[in-house]
């Protein structure tokens, strides 16, 4: 089946206002061809349209070009995926002696290290990921080496980038431009905002109200602390060009091999379980998340910067890729309507909806009860009247932009005895999911919720 453009077009238009977000850029690859169209506008002020040049952020997508890169080195025999970290970086440290000497890069690359993200200041010159590698000496665990998984925003893939730098004899920007993008032929990629042509980047937006409408975001750009693990910037086309590699086993589209088919293999099947499976998915590989929509397995990589968000979906069993850019959001609503619209166009499988409650479920509700957090963040989950509700501390600052309340309450809805659905509070807010499982020591041990893990603390 072909992709109705026009159709599409009308539709994102009609969510694209609905929802409150600027512009969307969409790239489909399907049965070898290539589809991309743009809505909207680059700017609320300026009114610049957007096109499929325009190049956007692309946030933790990042992590699967860097993990391409590292799968190269794999490739080349210079890293080896379950050798301590300090085989390559011998002076690395954390607070814990046996994490510091065990960690691995395949503990890096599915967020099981649980080492806390205390990285300080680092800066944002060449040698920040040395510094961040240098500063978390005292950085204690969220968890115990290899025992639950925990997106780690930031600090786990620039200590892999810093292992590239070691083994490569380059800052990291110039490894991801040498071995990734320069091959692929791809000239709107780049690693690092100052690299970026103003004239056709995207400004990301934030909402407080959908009557006030998109505002531009007080951030332009993620530190460079972020780089490896969430600063790349690029468009659909491109972005596409990487789904390609993971479609075809390892090859770009301009016929350059980018890894080899067996690392394809290992970046695919290397899993880990994921507490939370219904936000994303059940399970995480090297760089990607896997997904299960109706028994046919779909991976993902997913982004969001402050104010605006990418989302890539790669199907193999319909040789298909779906991309979406936009600077504005991020709405798990929005994206699941554009994409199932495409979809069900195409005849392939569509995105599974959310579990629902079972109300049949008997809980003895003080096992959950308790305080889980980590720095700058922290959930309060408690009982009354035979329920349970968590409590949200907002960082004040974030409060304040958005005018919202420092502290929100949401109900929990069970939906098995260890995963439970977050009912919004607010219009701009979607349904979620937590987790709150090992039961170890009588009660939850943990809380899981948009892949990030918080240890109980009381």
């Amino acid at each position: 089946m072909r992709v109705d453009e026009p159709r599409l077009r009308a539709r994102v238009a009609e969510l694209l206002a609905e929802y409150g977000i600027p512009s969307a850029a969409i790239g489909i690859f399907h049965d070898g061809e290539l589809t991309e169209f743009a809505v909207g506008v680059t700017h609320v002020e300026t009114r610049e349209p957007a096109t499929t040049d325009t190049v956007y952020q692309c946030g933790s997508m990042t992590k699967t070009w860097t993990a391409l890169a590292l799968m190269q080195l794999v490739d080349e025999g210079k890293v080896a995926l379950d050798e301590p970290v300090r085989t390559y970086l011998p002076g690395f440290t954390v607070a814990d002696p046996e994490v510091s000497a065990k960690v691995t890069a395949r503990h890096l690359l599915y967020h099981t290290s649980g080492i806390e993200e205390a990285y300080g200041d680092p800066g944002e010159d060449d040698d920040v990921y040395e510094r961040m590698v240098e500063n978390i000496a005292d950085a204690p665990q969220v968890s115990p080496l290899g025992h639950t998984h925990g997106y780690s925003v930031a600090l786990g893939y620039a200590i892999l980038a810093r292992i590239l730098e070691v083994r490569d004899g380059r800052p990291w920007d110039d490894v991801m431009r040498e071995r990734l993008f320069d091959p692929m032929g791809l000239t709107s990629t780049h690693s690092w905002h100052k690299q970026v042509d103003v004239s056709r980047a995207a400004t990301g937006h934030l909402i407080r109200s959908l009557h006030e409408g998109p505002l531009v975001t007080p951030m332009d750009y993620l530190p460079r602390a972020f780089g490896p693990g969430g600063n790349v910037t690029s468009t659909t086309r491109e972005v596409l060009a990487m789904a390609h590699v993971l479609l075809n086993d390892g090859m770009a589209p301009n016929g350059k091999r980018i890894v080899s088919a067996d690392s394809i293999r290992e970046m695919t099947r290397s899993r880990v379980s994921v507490p939370d499976p219904y936000l994303f998915g059940p399970q995480w590989a090297l760089g990607l998340i896997v997904c299960d929509w109706h028994g046919e397995t779909v991976y993902a990589t997913d982004g969001s910067t402050i104010g605006q968000n990418a989302r890539l979906r790669i199907l193999p069993d319909s040789d298909t890729a779906l991309v979406m850019l936009t600077n504005g959001g991020p709405r798990e609503s929005f994206y699941r309507e554009v994409f199932n619209e495409i979809l069900t166009g195409l005849g392939t499988v569509t995105i599974p909806d959310l579990p629902v409650p079972d109300t049949t479920l008997s809980l003895d509700l003080s096992r959950y009860e308790g305080v889980y957090e980590r720095p700058g963040t922290r959930y309060e989950v408690t009982a009354e009247d035979g329920k349970l509700s968590l409590t949200l501390d907002l960082d004040p600052m974030q409060a304040e932009f958005l005018q919202r309340p420092d502290r929100i309450r949401y109900e929990l809805l069970p939906v098995s005895e260890t995963h439970f659905l977050m009912p919004p509070t607010d219009s701009l807010e979607d349904t979620q999911t937590v987790a709150l499982y090992d039961f170890t020591h009588g009660t939850a041990g943990y809380l899981h919720t948009n892949c990030r893990v918080h240890p109980r603390s009381g």
